[in-house]
């Protein structure tokens, strides 16, 4: 008895794999395996990476310079290109640097950091359009599953109707004409429940683009809290580039007007003399800027200039951004008033007259085409309430996903 009860316990064990059912996929799962797997992301990172990598060195002083000749080497005569025989000649080694003061480098080291701030705010951008675009595809998905749910019992219904108006036939209590008619309703239900079919399946292909997996059941999108107007538009990507963009031209600025002040150079050499003392020589190069009113400010008010095309691009994404918040907001608003009023006013109202129109057929006191178009209307009650959810579904997840905060999710 011990043994079979073992080998019942085994074979449930085994079947348990078969029989569990798969948890629907949730928004918030989506979002993680959309970012985990974006190239967009990864892209970006590179960049941050890139700049990172050409900053570390924008402070540092340029490599020395190995110098090495011969000086006053005979070319004509007896002693031609002999290295020994003139006193004058000498073998020469030496090194060289480029001295640039420590303002300079400090000045080059704020903009290649300014760089990696621009770089790094890319990242976030990447991370939340892949957010907001997993977001809007699941809203899609989802709603397109529970339109599709809608149209295949309106077929169901269909059906139904077309064998009660068969039956009605056969025993003279109904039409051909009644037959007919439902005949034709039920091949458009049909079409349209393909239709829907169709636009689920594309919807689902547009979500799989972003989450890497097929999703054939998926949660109801989790209701979404935006932020603000301040920090909507304080966190938007267009603003926080625009504003890293302005820094970084302020930076370059600041390089270019360093370049006013040029950079000297130093020299050491030895030389070696046959039968003659060796030389040790020292010199420094000093750059002359004979006109830099006419070169090194022409490249700083190049650069100035650009700062006031940076900060009038910020401008312009900080009126865009005021105005797609409020824009998203009062869409959001009023979709939810008007999904309040219609449910009230009319999908309740459709539902109460399904009821009534099934309690009356049942009663022999309403046609079945009374049943069937209430029951249409009912349905397209139903769908129109779904649109309604999806649009809005839609703006709360662009007021939520578009600013970056905490990556770009909330």
């Amino acid at each position: 008895m011990f043994t079979i009860h073992m080998r019942a316990v085994a074979l449930a064990a085994a079947m348990l794999p078969a029989l569990a059912v798969a948890a629907p996929i949730t928004l918030p799962q989506a979002l993680d395996l959309a970012v985990q797997r974006s190239e967009a992301t990864r892209s970006a990172r590179a960049g941050v990476a890139s700049a990172s990598e050409a900053a570390r060195p924008a402070g540092q002083l340029p490599d020395p310079t190995l110098r090495a000749g011969i000086d006053n080497l005979p070319v004509t005569g007896g002693d031609r290109l002999s290295t020994t025989r003139d006193s004058m000649t000498m073998k020469r080694i030496g090194i060289g640097q480029e001295w640039v003061s420590s303002e300079k480098r400090a000045v080059r080291q704020a903009a290649a950091d300014a760089m990696v701030s621009r770089e790094s705010v890319a990242v976030q951008a990447a991370a939340a359009d892949v957010r907001l675009q997993t977001a809007l595809a699941y809203v899609d998905a989802y709603f397109a599953g529970e339109t599709l749910k809608l149209t295949t019992v309106a077929e169901h219904h269909v059906h139904e109707e077309l064998e009660a108006a068969k039956a009605r036939l056969t025993s003279s209590a109904g039409s051909s004409q009644e037959v007919l008619a439902i005949t034709s309703a039920r091949g458009m239900a049909e079409d349209e429940c393909a239709e829907v079919r169709q636009q689920q399946l594309a919807a689902r292909v547009v979500l799989e683009r972003w989450v890497g997996v097929q999703a054939e059941d998926l949660a109801p999108p989790v209701e979404l809290t935006g932020l603000d107007e301040l920090a909507y538009v304080a966190n938007h990507p267009m603003v926080l580039a625009a504003q890293r963009d302005i820094e970084l031209a302020q930076r370059e600025a600041a390089v270019a007007s360093s370049n006013r002040k040029p950079n000297w150079s130093w020299e050491v050499s030895y030389g070696q003399r046959t039968g003659y003392s060796d030389m040790v020589s020292f010199g420094v190069s000093i750059p002359l800027p004979v006109s830099p009113a006419e070169r090194q400010d022409r490249e700083t008010a190049s650069k100035l200039a650009l700062v006031d095309k940076a900060e009038g691009m910020l401008a312009e994404a900080t009126r865009a951004a005021q105005a797609e918040f409020r824009g998203l907001a009062s869409d959001a608003q009023r979709l939810a008033e008007r999904i309040q009023r219609y449910q009230s006013s009319v999908a309740v109202p459709a539902q109460q007259r399904t009821a009534a129109a099934l309690a009356g057929y049942r009663s022999n006191q309403m046609t079945l085409a009374t049943l069937f178009e209430s029951r249409h209307m009912e349905v397209e009650a139903q769908r129109k309430l779904l649109s309604l959810q999806r649009e809005r579904a839609k703006a709360q997840a662009q007021l939520a996903f578009k600013p970056i905060v905490d990556g770009g999710a909330q």
